[in-house]
């Protein structure tokens, strides 16, 4: 199965919108907004179609970040990224958004989902000024 997860960077590239799980995996946790891509999907319009769908951001360009696979488990993710240009009122249907300033500790399992992936996503990010 195949996944992307977009990492959404405020104006000043201080922080990054995450999305409060209601389902398992990571329930409860923050996340990046993301979700399956469907079979035959072109993988970049899938970003921006989940990009859409939990966020409401129409407008914002996406950098195809890295790709992260798991084999034991069956499954591999695209991480897209990209800064808005303004601030920009985001909406969530399917779970609850916040802003988290990226001074954070995204290794902390117990508020952030992703087992440290996401603290490599944005340091990443971060290390490749976009």
């Amino acid at each position: 199965m195949l996944y992307n997860l977009i990492a959404v960077f405020d104006p000043s590239r201080e922080r990054v919108l995450m999305c409060r799980r209601r389902k398992p995996p990571f329930a409860g946790l923050l996340n990046f907004v993301g979700g399956k891509v469907v079979p035959g999907e072109d993988h970049a319009q899938a970003a921006y179609r989940e990009l859409r769908e939990e966020t409401g951001i129409t407008d914002m360009p996406l950098v195809h970040l890295m790709d992260l696979a798991y084999p034991l488990e069956g499954f591999s993710m695209e991480v897209y990224a990209g800064a808005l240009e303004q601030q920009t009122d985001v909406r969530g249907e399917e779970n609850a958004l916040c802003w988290v300033h990226l001074s954070e500790d995204f290794t902390d399992e117990s508020r952030f989902a992703g087992r440290g992936n996401l603290d490599h996503i944005v340091r990443y990010w971060r290390a490749q000024k976009i």
